[in-house]
C-alpha cells in the first residue's frame, strides 16, 4: 500500500512529460499555439504541360528540370508504368531524383 503512492507520483510526472513532449512535436505550433502558414511551394504545373513517362522519348524526358540523360534512359528502359510512384517502387530512380521531377511527370496508361 505504501509503495502505490510514489508509483502513481512517476507515473503523474511521466504522464505530464509525454504530454509536453507530444505538444512540442505537432508541426505547425508557434509559442502561442496558432498555427503558422504552410510554407509557400511553387505551384504544380497545369495538366497539359506534364510529361508522361510511357510516351515520352529520352529527350523530352531529359527537358525536365533536375533529370539527366542517363536517368531519362533508365525511365524508358522500364517501361510500362501504372503510376508515376512506380519510379521509386521498381527501383528505377533514387528517392533524391524523383522528388526533383514528380511535379513535371504522369504516367498514362494505354495508346496516345
Amino acid at each position: 500500500m505504501q509503495l502505490r503512492k510514489p508509483f502513481a507520483v512517476l507515473f503523474a510526472v511521466l504522464l505530464i512529460l509525454l504530454l509536453a513532449a507530444s505538444v512540442r512535436a505537432i508541426p505547425g505550433l508557434t509559442q502561442s499555439g496558432a498555427p503558422q502558414a504552410a510554407p509557400k511551394s511553387k505551384p504544380a504545373p497545369p495538366p497539359a504541360a506534364l510529361i508522361d513517362i510511357n510516351h515520352a522519348g529520352v529527350d523530352e524526358l531529359s527537358k525536365i528540370p533536375g533529370m539527366t540523360p542517363s536517368w531519362a534512359g533508365r525511365i524508358v528502359r522500364f517501361r510500362p508504368y501504372r503510376t508515376k510512384r512506380d519510379l521509386l517502387d521498381h527501383g528505377v530512380l533514387p528517392s533524391d531524383v524523383y522528388d526533383r521531377i514528380k511535379d513535371a511527370i504522369i504516367a498514362h496508361r494505354g495508346e496516345q
